[in-house]
């Protein structure tokens, strides 16, 4: 059995058994990982996904944490008095080898979810940080996480509080958390009573 997973923008053709160089991922040398993003599984019979196969996963253990053989950038213009530069770079990668090729359950194994070193995972701890019975603010026109992280740190956690500002209120919020007349601009208060009535 085969599989055809992505990771790091590439996709690999996988066999159990496989030792694999990846973009870097956020895993010790041992720990054993799971790439959930199967686009193909092939043997007897061939399951293509669309774009992903729901519930299929692979599994692989993390050999080492190395680097990729070093690249030379060199430029030069031609012409007199041309410049040349000389560049060089070593791509962080991972070492893996691939143990096992789920058809269906990958979800209830319990295995680590593969993720760029870069990449933060969502994890159930970071999605508590939002008030309970807070509304979605991001339904707001121009606010995303982090203003809304923002309105939370000042007491904001529901549309019928910002249907209910003044001017007083629009001009405060605006000096204390230096929204620059964004309020006005996008016309929260209007939304918020939209929103408010459900």
């Amino acid at each position: 059995m085969f599989a055809v997973l992505k990771t790091g923008g590439k996709q690999y053709r996988v066999e159990s058994g496989d030792v694999l160089r990846v973009e870097k991922l956020a895993a010790a040398a041992g720990e054993k990982i799971q790439f959930n993003d199967v686009l193909m599984l092939g043997g007897d019979e061939t399951v293509v996904g669309t774009p992903l196969i729901e519930g299929a996963g692979v599994q692989a253990e993390v050999i080492d944490q190395i680097k990729g053989e070093k690249l030379i950038h060199f430029v030069r213009r031609r012409r007199k008095h041309s410049s040349k530069r000389t560049k060089g770079h070593r791509q962080k990668l991972t070492l893996v080898r691939i143990t096992e090729i789920l058809a269906s359950g990958a979800d209830k194994t319990g295995v680590k979810a593969a993720a760029g070193a870069g990449s933060a995972v969502a994890t159930p701890a970071a999605k508590a940080e939002a008030p309970a019975g807070a509304d979605d603010l991001k339904k707001l026109s121009g606010v995303g996480p982090a203003l809304e992280k923002k309105l939370h740190a000042a007491g904001v956690t529901s549309f019928a509080q910002i249907a209910a500002w003044t001017d007083a209120d629009v001009a405060d919020m605006d000096e204390k958390l230096s929204f620059k007349g964004r309020i006005e601009r996008e016309g929260w208060i209007e939304q918020a009573k939209e929103l408010a009535k459900g």
